[in-house]
């Protein structure tokens, strides 16, 4: 029986709002007793620092305190979650027609200092098993190593499929895509990252989706794993983030009619939408930038679960912070950017205003989760308690799914 892609987001958002009730109802006991503890403690801390006017103001500002510190560490989480997992529920895809033709397509890579790794993603890309042309064109950004010199000698002189762009000065990545752009001559835009291996029928499978998809879906993200994930403990966990948490956000998100990121490791685009939003933009999170523009030209962001791109994710901490400082960046231009998208009427809005949160329980989380730990040990139950506690079967039920759900592709 066919549900609407409509019927099925009411229903998904029914139920976790009547799980955020439900949450609310049985934490009005801890609100008031975490409200009480705090105005105990703001009246020390008054007493501490002489300061008369903070403990007179206690009785205002406590009960805030507290509702932020519920709201962020269990109702917004526990909300998130019951979302996310019914969601993933109700998500039947139709199987993929069988195409024995596909459109002409343009795949991009931009490289800049990847000796290492250019000719391995070229033949990943050279080994697929695609019924249409294909084109490769590599940009090399400026390279100051051979990485032009090794797509002139693995591949200029015997593969057609293979052109090459070598620019002298660095541009950076959205510089080095548009120049490959505007020799671009297929319907079908490509990017992949320069030290990516695209998966067997990994461009047969995202072109697939695209063309199943709803006429006006305008690009697809591929679904991005880690190939480096036996290095040490750091990429290990990382594997499981990929995983898990991003390949399983995506796919929820395309249900409801927008992929917030059409990563630039491995998505595809409609030349022309490309165009007309004006390419890359010269920003740290150009790909974040970019999908957000698509889809406030109302056009939809489809998800390829079973295109699989393998990356090498960062195996140290500094290299770690400074891959998701870059996201946080992004994801901060691309509000500047496209500011309107937040107000626009569409299902997808509501992951958008998650992102708006994610920082407020990052917060939460940061300066109180560990002192509400201490303190449950002691027997003070005032920040980690049974409300808190609710959140874990929910938690690991959440992720048993999105880990059946991801197994199964």
């Amino acid at each position: 029986m066919y549900i609407s892609v409509r019927t099925k987001y009411i229903f998904t958002l029914s139920v976790a709002t009547g799980w955020m009730g439900l949450s609310l109802w049985l934490s009005m006991p801890w609100l008031h007793t975490l409200a009480d503890a705090l105005e105990l403690g703001l009246l020390t801390l008054a007493d501490w620092l002489n300061w008369h006017a903070l403990g007179e103001a206690r009785f205002a500002i406590a009960p805030w305190i507290a509702g932020y510190l519920i709201g962020f560490l269990a109702i917004i989480p526990g909300f998130i979650n019951a979302f996310i997992m019914v969601a993933l529920l109700v998500d039947r895809r139709p199987a993929l027609p069988l195409f024995t033709t596909l459109p002409a397509v343009t795949v991009l890579v931009a490289a800049y200092n990847e000796e290492s790794s250019i000719a391995e993603t070229v033949r990943s890309l050279l080994a697929q098993d695609y019924p249409g042309e294909l084109h490769i064109i590599v940009i090399s950004d400026g390279s100051k190593d051979r990485t032009a010199a090794i797509v002139r000698e693995e591949f200029l002189t015997r593969e057609s499929r293979v052109r090459l762009i070598d620019l002298i000065t660095n541009r950076g990545k959205a510089g080095a895509l548009n120049e490959g752009l505007a020799q671009c001559t297929t319907d079908l835009v490509i990017t992949v990252d320069a030290d990516c291996l695209v998966w067997k029928n990994g461009l047969y499978n995202i072109v697939s989706r695209y063309l199943a998809d709803p006429a006006h879906t305008k690009a697809v993200a591929g679904a991005v794993l880690v190939r480096n994930s036996r290095e040490n403990w750091l990429t290990s966990a990382q594997e499981w983030d990929y995983f898990l948490g991003i390949g399983a956000i995506k796919r929820i998100q395309s249900l409801y009619q927008g992929t917030l990121v059409a990563q630039g490791a491995f998505s595809l685009y409609d030349r022309k939408v490309l165009q007309e939003v004006g390419g890359w933009p010269h920003t740290v999170g150009e790909d974040i930038v970019l999908t957000w523009k698509i889809l406030e030209k109302g056009y939809r962001v489809g998800h390829a679960e079973n295109a699989i791109a393998l990356t090498r994710c960062p195996n140290n901490l500094r290299q770690f912070v400074r891959q998701r400082q870059r996201w946080s960046r992004g994801l901060i231009e691309a509000f500047k950017a496209v500011p309107r998208i937040l107000f626009q009427p569409r299902m997808i809005g509501l992951y958008i205003w998650w992102n708006v949160m994610f920082p407020l329980m990052d917060l939460a989380y940061t300066l109180c989760f560990v002192p509400g730990v201490v303190a449950a040990i002691f027997g003070h139950y005032w920040i980690i308690g049974p409300m808190t506690l609710i959140l874990l079967p929910m938690s690991f039920l959440m992720n048993r799914v999105m880990y059946s759900q991801g197994k199964a592709v």
